[in-house]
């Protein structure tokens, strides 16, 4: 299931560390790993198609030359997810950044959706992540700290069905967790964005003209800002003056609203 490419050659500097990234193929998560891998990083990455994370280590490793660790794992599973925490668990070879990034969004409202597939929806957004910092939380502790990037959405902060509701949880968590664990040398940030130009709407068949141009952020904005925002120990990251600003009103305007306006995301 795991497979790696070799380490030579290497940077001409010296790694910054491995950072382990889910949903590491497509949208944020790969360009996550493109902006890690040139600053250095080693990298584990983490999705359910073997076939195009071969694709994308041997990319970042031609271009980087960086060391990449491929993971296959359906992380909707207890075995996928299992197998994630175990390698974030690994003393041998340990991760100091963790990307949780793994997600899809679902097209229906919530009592139309098959339950099933909102279990899953919740499971991927909520628990995953909370087991894979579980692990990472213990492994980082003991070697004197670490950081954890999040990828929740702006939604958080807007009465949106599930999806913000589990975005939600997380954004608190990760408040909390960046202030607790802050002794231990460990710092945990809430990516934030909006609407970013990436697969995540086309899979859920979003009519992507209903949004206006000036609700799209790019992708590698978005990850610029949260791994710089991560590097100064800030728990929220929010990429765009805009979205700070409608997030900041969205906690104040009236919630029939806020929902209608955000509805327009659908």
């Amino acid at each position: 299931m795991n497979g790696t490419l070799p380490p030579e050659p290497r940077n001409p500097h010296r790694s910054r560390g491995t950072a382990l990234v889910t949903g590491a193929t497509a949208g944020l998560g790969a360009e996550f790993c493109t902006q890690l891998a040139a600053q250095g990083h080693d990298l584990v990455i983490v999705a359910r198609d073997k076939t195009r994370l071969d694709e994308v280590a041997a990319r970042l490793h031609a271009q980087f030359a960086v060391h990449v660790e491929v993971l296959a794992a359906d992380l909707v599973t207890d075995e996928g997810t299992a197998a994630v925490a175990a390698r974030l668990a690994l003393e041998s070879s340990p991760v100091s950044l963790l990307v949780n990034n793994a997600g899809f969004g679902l097209r229906g409202n919530f009592a139309d959706n098959d339950l099933g597939e909102e279990l899953a929806h919740l499971r991927i957004h909520t628990q995953t992540p909370l087991v894979l910092m579980h692990a990472a939380i213990d492994a980082m502790g003991t070697r004197g700290g670490g950081r954890i990037i999040n990828v929740a959405s702006v939604a958080a902060f807007t009465p949106r069905g599930s999806y913000s509701a589990a975005k939600a949880m997380m954004v608190n968590f990760s408040r909390w967790a960046n202030v607790f664990y802050a002794e231990r040398g460990i710092s945990v940030t809430a990516s934030c964005p909006g609407f970013v130009r990436t697969e995540f709407h086309d899979r859920m068949g979003v009519d992507k003209s209903r949004i206006p141009a000036w609700g799209w952020l790019n992708a590698p904005d978005v990850v610029r800002r949260a791994l710089g925002d991560s590097e100064a120990g800030k728990s929220i990251s929010i990429p765009s003056k805009r979205y700070k600003i409608g997030a900041g009103l969205a906690r104040i305007a009236p919630d029939a609203l806020v929902e209608r306006l955000a509805r327009r995301g659908r």
